[in-house]
């Protein structure tokens, strides 16, 4: 008898492909977060409404003026100063998105899912509040210069007729710019701190419109001290033409803007950083 011997050939499992690891940096986290701001609907909304109330209210105000309607407080206004009279109500909006650009993930628990992904935390928030200050400052200066072009061609032949080349007239523009990024870099950085979107628009409101008003009811001793020195009177010294006697200067005006801002962010970081989410 014969026998015949087989062999069984062994089988080849397939190749995996190697998984591909992917280090965290600065730049893809930039990029993260640009995708996920411009994915909410949120995002168009309140920065095409804070875009709205600048063009608008200025032009309302050009055209009164234009037509006469206005009274004796705004009889030394000019051109720009005029077209930047929707400022305040501008900040509002943007100042809303900035909060919700950060507060709106711990609302939703995103962002678990966002620190899990970075774990170091801090990119994430100089991230958001880098990416939103330099949108809202492109916004702010955009709107700031179609208000003023059209403003000054609403009052042109009137005492507060401008153009672009007169003195000052280009750093009001830059400066409203300016002004509403540093906004949006303290609303982000008020979400984070507050981790509530509620919370962060009081806050937002309170500091912005009601303190302002507030002062008033201190002693004229201190009105000067204290309510040069609030956000928003400093903020306006920086986009306004003539500030005030009392007033801050509107270099001073960007220091103490500069100041709030890094004190809010510098909170922020803090407790992003040694809080749990």
């Amino acid at each position: 008898m014969s026998s015949v011997a087989t062999t069984v050939e062994p089988r080849l499992e397939p190749a995996t492909p190697p998984r591909h690891h992917y280090k965290v940096t600065g730049w893809r986290v930039v990029r993260s977060e640009w995708a996920k701001m411009w994915s909410l609907r949120s995002t168009w909304i309140t920065l095409s409404l804070g875009l709205l109330f600048l063009l608008v209210f200025g032009l309302i105000i050009s055209l009164q003026f234009n037509a006469g309607n206005l009274d004796s407080d705004f009889a030394t206004s000019k051109a720009v100063d005029l077209s930047l009279f929707g400022l305040p109500f501008a900040q509002l909006a943007l100042g809303v998105l900035g909060v919700l650009v950060m507060a709106g993930e711990y609302s939703t628990g995103m962002i678990r899912s966002s620190l899990a992904a970075v774990p170091r935390r801090l990119p994430v928030l100089w991230s958001k509040a880098g990416l939103y200050g330099l949108v809202a400052a492109l916004v702010g200066a955009f709107g700031a210069l179609v208000a003023f072009l059209i403003g000054s061609q609403i009052v042109s032949g009137t005492p507060a007729a401008q153009s672009l080349t007169d003195s000052g007239v280009v750093r009001c523009l830059l400066g409203a710019g300016l002004y509403l990024g540093l906004i949006g870099v303290t609303c982000v950085a008020l979400g984070a701190l507050l981790r509530s979107v509620a919370g962060g628009i009081s806050v937002l409101v309170g500091v912005f419109v009601l303190a302002p008003g507030l002062t008033r009811l201190l002693p004229s001793s201190w009105q000067d001290n204290v309510g040069s020195y609030l956000p928003s009177n400093a903020g306006e010294s920086v986009y306004t033409l003539v500030p005030d006697h009392s007033a801050l200067s509107p270099g001073a005006g960007l220091a103490v803007i500069l100041g709030w801002t890094a004190l809010a962010v510098a909170g922020a970081a803090y407790r992003l950083k040694r809080n749990d989410v």
